[in-house]
């Protein structure tokens, strides 16, 4: 993986860098994104587990966790599909002190959306948001882009510092050139 990382911005600073109008809405939502892409697929989501192991997080990532750089985490990528294609790379945070009781369920999850869980606990919180538009040669990119075709500008990214049962994780949300370059459904 690259050692570069993105800059990250707060919501503030991604509104003067962005000026389109279907991206900003994507990137600024404050609901479920399983949810959105259930109803932008009209139903035809699906979650494809990549990997989960346990991993190094990126500098960024231990930093907003609060972890120390060198410490393991567990690692969830998954693709959300809509109609079979690719439209958001994840790529979740979990730090080890977060599996513990009833939050134990964040792992295992498989092909089962991580969103709609945390969307269905009426005390999970967003804590922090960050943006970045990732660029190739970046970690992020790498992993986002690699079960793509050809694939050339950057990419837009959200994450998200939760805290889901009194414990944090981190959830990078990398939206795919098929989502973004159109504001019309995929067929």
């Amino acid at each position: 993986m690259a050692t570069f990382e993105a800059r990250w911005l707060t919501e503030t600073q991604l509104r003067v860098h962005i000026d389109t109008l279907h991206v900003r809405q994507w990137m600024l939502d404050k609901g479920s994104l399983t949810q959105r892409l259930i109803d932008h697929c009209e139903g035809e989501f699906a979650v494809r587990l990549r990997r989960e192991e346990q991993g190094k997080p990126l500098r960024s990532e231990s930093l907003l966790l609060g972890l120390p750089e060198c410490r393991l985490a567990i690692i969830r990528e998954v693709d959300l599909l809509c109609r079979g294609i690719p439209v958001v790379f994840a790529r979740t945070i979990i730090p080890f002190s977060s599996l513990r009781g009833r939050t134990r369920s964040l792992t295992g999850l498989g092909s089962r959306p991580l969103g709609a869980m945390l969307f269905q606990d009426p005390t999970t919180r967003r804590d922090t948001v960050q943006y970045a538009r990732i660029r190739p040669g970046q970690g992020l990119y790498v992993s986002a882009t690699q079960n793509l075709g050809q694939c050339t500008g950057a990419l837009m990214a959200r994450r998200t510092l939760f805290c889901y049962k009194g414990r944090p994780l981190l959830v990078n949300e990398i939206f795919l050139p098929t989502l973004l370059e159109s504001g019309e459904r995929i067929s």
